[in-house]
């Protein structure tokens, strides 16, 4: 009965153990310039990651910042927000356990699960997938080798072309720039499942892929999301490593040649928005940027894949400047949000990058619009905190929907305004 007893106790000493030290989001609210130079000064000294704003540059009074505290540096950080009366409330509070229930996967094999596409894939697994999908769809699929990332990991994109028919226009989406971000990759590859599932049963998707291939890029950003499955959850950047610095990585999304490392970028290698040595200095954004420049004759409509606030964003991000066709793409992203909350019941912002959230040069999507195509887009998907990079699987489906819903509403505004109707006589 003692030894029950002494088991029992130290059974309830390891759950209070557990429950002190777990992984914690918090959202904070600065109200005075002091406050927010003490909460830069914690992203940046302590063991933390910040999540929003992605830099402690855009900290400011009444803004919120939602931050990632590890176990480790929890009471630390919990007791300066409380010496200096910051508000603070804790968004997360089992961090650990929604990362374990990310990670968790029960096969690799697309056919073997209703639910494959309802869960967060390893890399290993994503390549999988890409193979397979391109073995089981030899007439409508076709993996291409763009290129290879800074540890030598391929860039594989899918071409999806559904009908034979010539001179078709294309559109391009790129998933997973940022590794955290891993409802991105789900999206690609709930994207391509859809489009081939629902092919001849949906008006929407016949439409856009009777119309146009379809390039889908499922993880850009190949090493920093294998990272994040193996050591860092919260890692952003690629993995390269800098000649003047310890620090590794580059923020892809800073590194293409729109405005780059001006206001809203770093020349700093340890921070998450470093711009890198030169535009195009990493080899994921330079073999995006070599295929995209093959191919701006035919690709359309540009689109990549973030998270999280739900947005729906087009340029500019790298200047404060008017789009020249602004009226056209805030229509578009309107109209994809209008829907959206009448389906989904959800909200999404919308506009351009720099109006809507902050400046951001070095952009991929500005600079697809600069070399000419003019329908360019950033979607940030689920959700707008609560669980932020740590969207449940059991969430994947609705965000995917919402993402869904936006791409075929404005693939289709593009084909309508840039395309003859398919069969109609041409013009005398």
């Amino acid at each position: 009965m003692k030894t029950l007893l002494i088991l029992f106790i130290l059974m309830n000493l390891d759950k209070g153990y557990c429950t002190e030290t777990r992984d914690q989001v918090l959202s904070i609210s600065p109200t005075t310039q002091e406050q927010v130079d003490i909460l830069k000064n914690v992203s940046t000294q302590y063991e933390t990651a910040l999540w929003q704003p992605v830099s402690p540059h855009y900290i400011k009074e009444e803004t919120q910042v939602h931050l990632f505290v590890p176990a480790n540096s929890s009471e630390t950080v919990t007791d300066l927000l409380q010496k200096h009366a910051i508000t603070h409330e804790v968004l997360l509070a089992n961090a650990n356990e929604l990362i374990e229930m990310q990670t968790k996967n029960d096969s690799t094999d697309p056919r073997s699960s209703s639910t494959f596409y309802e869960r967060y894939h390893s890399l290993e697994d994503i390549y999988y997938w890409i193979n397979r999908t391109a073995q089981d769809n030899p007439d409508k699929v076709k993996a291409i080798l763009i290129g290879s990332s800074y540890e030598k990991r391929p860039l594989y994109a899918l071409k999806l072309t559904l009908n034979n028919r010539p001179n078709k226009k294309a559109i391009w989406i790129d998933c997973g720039i940022h590794a955290r971000e891993w409802i991105s990759p789900a999206f690609c590859l709930w994207f391509v499942h859809y489009s081939l599932s629902f092919y001849k049963q949906n008006q929407d998707i016949a439409n856009i892929l009777d119309n146009m291939d379809v390039y889908v890029l499922p993880v850009m950003n190949p090493d920093g999301y294998k990272y994040t499955w193996t050591t860092n959850r919260m890692w952003r950047k690629n993995r390269s490593i800098s000649r003047s610095s310890a620090c590794t990585g580059v923020d892809l999304n800073r590194n293409f040649d729109a405005n780059w490392c001006t206001e809203g970028a770093s020349h700093e290698p340890c921070t998450e928005i470093y711009c890198g040595a030169f535009p195009e200095s990493e080899p994921e954004s330079e073999a995006v940027a070599n295929f995209l420049r093959l191919h701006k004759d035919t690709v359309q409509l540009y689109l990549s894949i973030h998270s999280y606030s739900q947005m729906l964003l087009f340029p500019y991000s790298c200047t404060l400047d008017e789009a020249e066709n602004h009226n056209d793409l805030l229509e578009m992203v309107q109209e994809a949000a209008q829907k959206i909350r009448r389906y989904y019941s959800n909200t999404y912002k919308y506009g351009p990058g720099a109006k809507t959230i902050y400046l951001a040069p070095g952009g991929s999507d500005d600079w697809a619009y600069n070399l000419g195509i003019k329908y360019s887009f950033t979607f940030e998907l689920q959700d707008r905190g609560h669980y932020g990079f740590l969207l449940p699987p059991s969430h994947i489906a609705k965000a995917c929907n919402e993402a869904l819903l936006a791409v075929k509403t404005i693939a289709n505004k593009v084909i309508e305004k840039t395309q003859a109707p398919m069969g109609s006589p041409p013009a005398a």
